[in-house]
């Protein structure tokens, strides 16, 4: 827990509160986005807005809008998608009009409302800025003429091209007044009633593959200056080289981004891409010949449309390169020493706390019946977490050795116990102990760790049975002794090794160990079974636990890693 005495409380606030506000976009956004919901993005900005302004009622420090804001958005890298920057932006953009206007009117109603009608507005302004953006000023042409066309066709006496941009600008402004109104009763309503018990929060999350694997991808800053280069380039040079040129140079352009990010081509393998490419061309071509005042022949109207599409592909492929190489972790050392130093460690916070948090976000169903209670559920796991992480030391800590069968899990084990037992460190527990005759492993007892009494706990099998663990018959008397055991332990360090198939299934040790995590006053070390550990973090409700590999480290390694947790002080302690 070194990191977090790095950080100062208000980093902590915003890396809870970006994490609370990630995970409702990641949970609420894939039910919306699916049912195909009209407007799903203004729902999910004003989700964001009541939990920010609800959140403001007990945490008020100035500049949490703003950080909790760049948390979220620095979340969105992780997704899968391939399109990052816009909801980055947007995101970002949001936390800062918010906490702008707050800073100039206050934390008051005004203040609220003026910021939420802002940062709702946002969207609209993003959406239009962004269409520019990937289409270049003619896709204004277009629009402009289709209006002044609409308005002739319907005899309409006012201008109608502002028209329709004014009326959904209204609606977005009510819409983010409301959201903020919303957001005060329900943070008014929650500064008077106590969070809801710890007891409700779960551990289990999602198996949740957000897209990346460390390590996988080769980072370059001569291939990200290149990126840069490229992209400017490709811009530039509209309409300044021969078209035929200038195609061709998209082309090659695109197919060496293809070629190097795979997952630069995601947004162009949808259809809905390409159905929209076709429209615009479409639609492009009748307005420069049949409405523009500067009409043109039907192949430079297509030629028009053509471009147009190829400069959205070159600005999507684009940024989805550039946010692979930003990415690099050498970027994220480098931000990690500026101003910006406390970021990268909240930022590892709020990725440590995201799937947990996913799973005590209730679906969409859930929200809209009764917002105040998923606003009170999710704020509650949140000042749960602040005192998890503002308190480390009188939190119990929880390690999990993991590893193959047969990898020395339990040699690690062992050696960590005698540097524990050198310094009369209390602890208590068992381990197993593995019996081999004529070079086959015929049995495990389980050792009190203490006191190195010996149980019998399995034996090969003459036949196979249900009840047993693989060729292994188990002696049920011994669960008898180590509940006894491990009912006994009370602020101290316990030990449980070879968590493995019963547990998952409800049986062996799952009982005394569920009851040691829900009572958290003793620090624990586990062994689980490599093949198991996804599925029994999840069961257990283990998000927040240390995981040691030593399939991958070193029994000293792994130990004097352990010892550096536990009691620093003994971090030089040979095991």
């Amino acid at each position: 827990m070194n990191k977090i005495t790095q950080l100062n409380s208000k980093w902590i606030k915003a890396s809870i509160l970006g994490t609370v506000w990630a995970s409702s976009e990641i949970v609420l956004g894939s039910f919306l986005h699916n049912l195909r919901i009209p407007f799903s993005g203004n729902i999910l900005t004003a989700i964001g807005i009541v939990i920010l302004i609800s959140a403001n009622y007990k945490w008020d420090e100035k500049g949490l809008f703003w950080r909790a804001g760049l948390i979220c958005a620095l979340m969105k890298t992780m997704s899968p998608s391939a399109v990052i920057f816009g909801p980055m932006i947007a995101i970002f953009s949001e936390a800062l009009l918010l906490e702008f206007s707050v800073r100039i009117l206050g934390r008051t109603v005004a203040g609220f409302v003026l910021g939420s009608v802002l940062a709702m507005s946002w969207n609209l302004f993003q959406k239009i800025f962004n269409y520019i953006i990937f289409y270049g000023y003619n896709i204004v042409e277009v629009y402009k003429n289709l209006m002044i066309y609409a308005e002739k066709q319907l005899g309409l006496t006012f201008d109608a091209v502002w028209t329709p941009i004014l009326i959904l600008l209204a609606v977005y402004a009510l819409f983010g007044a409301s959201s903020a109104l919303v957001g005060i009763r329900t943070g008014r309503k929650l500064k008077k009633q106590s969070a809801l018990p710890v007891s409700v929060f779960k551990g289990e999350a999602n198996n949740i593959d957000f897209g990346r694997k460390k390590g996988t991808f080769p980072y370059s800053g001569l291939w990200l200056l290149l990126d840069v280069v490229l992209l400017i380039g490709a811009l530039f040079s509209i309409n300044r080289i021969p078209f035929a040129i200038w195609v061709a140079m998209v082309i090659i352009i695109a197919a060496m981004w293809a070629y190097r990010y795979k997952r630069a081509l995601r947004q162009l393998v949808r259809p809905k891409f390409w159905i929209f490419f076709v429209l615009i061309t479409l639609v492009t071509a009748f307005v420069f010949t049949k409405l523009s005042s500067d009409t043109k022949t039907i192949t430079d109207a297509l030629l028009i449309g053509v471009e147009m599409n190829l400069r959205a592909i070159v600005l999507i492929m684009g940024f989805a390169v550039l946010g692979t190489e930003l990415y690099n972790p050498k970027i994220r050392e480098y931000f990690a020493k500026s101003y910006f130093k406390q970021l990268p460690l909240a930022l590892e916070l709020s990725v440590e706390s995201l799937p947990v948090m996913i799973a005590n976000t209730p679906d969409l169903k859930t929200v809209f019946k009764n917002p105040l209670l998923f606003v009170q559920q999710i704020m509650g796991f949140a000042d749960y977490r602040l005192q998890q992480l503002s308190s480390p030391d009188s939190t119990a800590k929880i390690i999990i050795i993991t590893g193959a069968v047969g990898s020395g899990k339990t040699s690690c084990l062992k050696e960590l116990l005698g540097a524990l037992q050198k310094k009369n460190i209390p602890v208590t527990g068992f381990y197993s102990e593995r019996l081999i005759e004529n070079g086959e492993t015929t049995g495990y007892d389980l050792v009190n760790v203490s006191t190195k009494e010996k149980v019998e706990f399995l034996r090969t099998a003459k036949e196979p049975s249900s009840k047993g663990v693989g060729k292994y018959a188990i002696n049920t008397s011994a669960f008898e002794w180590g509940e006894i055991l491990l009912q006994g332990a009370d602020h101290q360090l316990v030990v449980l090794d070879e968590i493995g198939k019963l547990e998952n299934r409800g049986e062996g040790w799952s009982g005394s160990l569920e009851e040691l995590i829900r009572k958290r006053n003793n620090h624990l070390i586990l062994s689980f079974r490599k093949d198991l550990l996804n599925e029994l973090l999840r069961k257990f409700g283990l998000a927040d636990a240390r995981v040691f590999d030593v399939d991958s480290q070193s029994s000293a390694e792994v130990c004097a890693a352990i010892l550096n947790i536990f009691y620093p002080d003994l971090s030089s302690a040979k095991c």
